[in-house]
């Protein structure tokens, strides 16, 4: 991996363990508790179908999905279930018991604290998309009024979209550069960790843990959420960008979804261009640099694979470079 494109605190060896750990029997349910429950070639029954859970507990609160979860270590977590649901009939995935998590009503809103919003990790791509929320983290809800399509959109969760920290997740690169941070609340109480941890595989669910809150900076200014599609499903990314300016500290923050296993943040790219950026004025930048911008992200995050570079590298390095160029000219001018 090329060293100016940044996975925050974590080498292409931890990655590849991430991989591992995501093998058969592994599964991250949909409200964020990593459990390890049988995969379908190991069920007594083998891979015939799905098969329904022996149990389904429905808790009122956080503390009462925790100790359901601690007193069935087997069982997993189940919000809008949009992945979930899909191994269960697809024959992945055997759950000995679920634990339903649409009665919570605490993480299915959100909140202000010092400059801060704390999200609900149960708060729905649908949710986040009205224009209420908008106002709040604009890129945040581009990005879930891409989600897919509106059934989707209705049952999916943010916390969902984290924990099952699939490539193309449409919600994880806005995360990544806004450096969002999850509350954790399991059986030793309340935990906070980097978004980026989590999704880079440096730091995992404990048993008995879920993704309770996800705390977002309001940073008052410009964002942007872009993403390219193909032919592999409705609304699924092949790539995507998350861009955000911070006056304050006078940085751009960009983050570049689905090209690998977790978002990239290229940090060489976002101090360069930072540089070059009128902040005292108009926050103006010459045609030229944001062309080079987006070259610069796309050589960072989509490196060369050897001699001669395929035809697909090219063609997902320009469509990063132009998704990255668009996404901080648009941030500029708003």
């Amino acid at each position: 991996m090329c060293q100016s494109c940044h996975v925050p605190a974590v080498s292409t060896y931890r990655t590849a363990d991430r991989r591992e750990r995501r093998g058969p029997g592994h599964r991250e349910g949909a409200a964020g508790l990593t459990t390890h429950a049988p995969h379908a070639l190991d069920s007594p029954q083998g891979p015939q179908g799905p098969q329904a859970a022996q149990s389904v507990t429905l808790p009122a609160s956080l503390d009462e999905a925790v100790a359901a979860l601690t007193a069935m270590p087997a069982a997993v977590p189940v919000a809008g279930g949009t992945d979930l649901m899909a191994a269960v009939n697809a024959g992945l995935l055997r759950p000995a018991a679920l634990v339903g998590l649409g009665r919570i009503n605490e993480i299915r809103g959100w909140q202000y604290q010092d400059g801060h919003a704390l999200l609900g990790a149960g708060l729905t791509h649908a949710r986040m998309g009205r224009p209420d929320f908008a106002a709040l983290i604009p890129a945040l809800a581009a990005a879930a009024r891409a989600a897919g399509p509106p059934q989707i959109r209705n049952a999916g969760t943010l916390g969902g979209n984290i924990a099952t920290a699939a490539p193309t997740g449409d919600a994880l690169p806005v995360l990544a550069a806004l450096e969002a941070v999850l509350v954790i609340v399991g059986p030793g109480g309340q935990r906070e960790i980097p978004v980026s941890y989590l999704l880079a595989g440096r730091e995992m669910l404990r048993p008995g843990e879920l993704i309770g809150f996800v705390r977002v900076p309001l940073l008052h200014a410009p964002q942007v959420f872009l993403k390219a599609t193909g032919r592999t499903g409705p609304g699924r990314s092949v790539a995507s960008v998350g861009l955000v300016l911070d006056p304050a500290r006078r940085g751009v923050r960009c983050a570049i979804g689905a090209v690998a296993p977790m978002p990239l943040r290229p940090l060489e790219a976002e101090q360069w261009v930072a540089s070059l950026i009128d902040w005292d004025g108009g926050r103006s930048l010459a045609p030229e640099a944001l062309e080079a911008f987006g070259e610069y992200v796309a050589a960072a995050c989509v490196p060369d694979q050897g001699e001669p570079v395929a035809p697909g590298v090219l063609h997902l390095r320009r469509t990063v470079a132009v998704l990255a160029r668009r996404a901080l000219g648009r941030a500029l001018t708003s």
